[in-house]
């Protein structure tokens, strides 16, 4: 394993809501396709109000090589 790659990625279950103002459970939706990956914000369950984003790059081409 290498050094402080512990993980692939975070994937946030709950945040804090702005409108509830408690940690809520989220839901993650997809917002924007962009050149250096895609777009996704997180939304309260209970409320509906946009609690994050993050950006997720894309996966890197793996390279085949045929013998």
């Amino acid at each position: 394993m290498l050094p402080g790659k512990q993980f692939e990625g975070i994937e946030a279950t709950l945040l804090l809501c702005p409108r509830c103002r408690v940690a809520q459970p989220v839901r993650k939706r997809l917002l924007l396709c962009l050149p250096q990956g895609d777009k996704y914000e997180f939304v309260c369950v209970r409320c509906g109000s946009t609690c994050g984003d993050k950006i997720e790059e894309p996966p890197r081409p793996t390279r085949t090589i045929l013998a």
